[in-house]
């Protein structure tokens, strides 16, 4: 049966959601096919301002204080469900533009993960338009992108902390430890309860003690989750217990 064929018939013979989950229940093959229509892509940079003004005036020249006074030089990041790139782009321009020039040696290393393997070639393309991009601070607009027509690319020097790997939070998270984890609008505002406590025990594992996990700034941690202290409450960013 082909693919217009098969929405035909679920049309005429499923009248109800009830139906449709007894059609999944005796059709395995559906829920894969339903599980590629559910991602939300949707992203922009700078998104939420008041976070990453936080994030750089206090969260991370303290975290890069904390690596320091332990003989660290490498600050580590990942974002989650990071879509085209745009939050962990937000990041390396924050780093590149505002703090690494009061961190001299030091570096900072950004891990991207999306279930969609077609993110990577976005990422590392980084053109977007004008719609993503418009949040941003009008200097960081001029220096770091070039504009081509009404697309906008990233200049190749600020592509550089970033590395991309396809990977489904739900099942695998990095084998890396992280002192910065932001997963926002995703874990927190579309998967269970069940399945929210279960990643975030995931997470707190590929966490250093006393790093940051930064949620969307309308989502809350489930109850009763284990692991984490508020740390600035009204940006939902929270500090993994046993501080260094």
């Amino acid at each position: 049966m082909k693919d217009y064929d098969c929405v035909q018939f679920l049309q005429w013979a499923l009248e109800e959601l009830a139906d449709y989950r007894t059609y999944l229940e005796a059709s395995p093959g559906e829920w894969r096919m339903l599980d590629t229509l559910c991602p939300v892509t949707i992203s922009r940079f700078y998104r939420d301002k008041a976070v990453f003004t936080a994030l750089e005036q206090q969260l991370l020249p303290s975290l890069i204080r904390k690596a320091i006074d332990h003989g660290q030089n490498k600050l580590k990041v990942w974002s989650a469900g990071c879509a085209s790139g745009e939050e962990a782009y937000t990041i390396a321009l924050i780093w590149k533009l505002q703090l690494q020039q009061y961190f001299p040696g030091f570096q900072l290393e950004i891990l991207a993960t999306d279930l969609d393997p077609a993110m990577g070639k976005r990422i590392s393309e980084a053109c977007y338009p004008y719609s993503s991009i418009r949040y941003l601070p009008e200097r960081w607009l001029h220096q770091a992108f070039l504009r081509q027509h009404n697309i906008y690319c990233l200049k190749p020097e600020y592509k550089h902390p970033i590395m991309f790997h396809t990977q489904d939070i739900r099942y695998n998270q990095p084998v890396d430890l992280f002192d910065l984890v932001l997963c926002r609008n995703l874990v927190f505002t579309y998967f269970s309860t069940k399945l929210q406590h279960s990643v975030t025990e995931q997470i707190n594992k590929v966490m250093h003690p006393g790093g940051a996990l930064v949620i969307g700034c309308h989502e809350t941690l489930p109850e009763n989750v284990r692991g984490f202290d508020v740390w600035y409450g009204p940006h939902r960013i929270y500090r993994k217990a046993a501080y260094w």
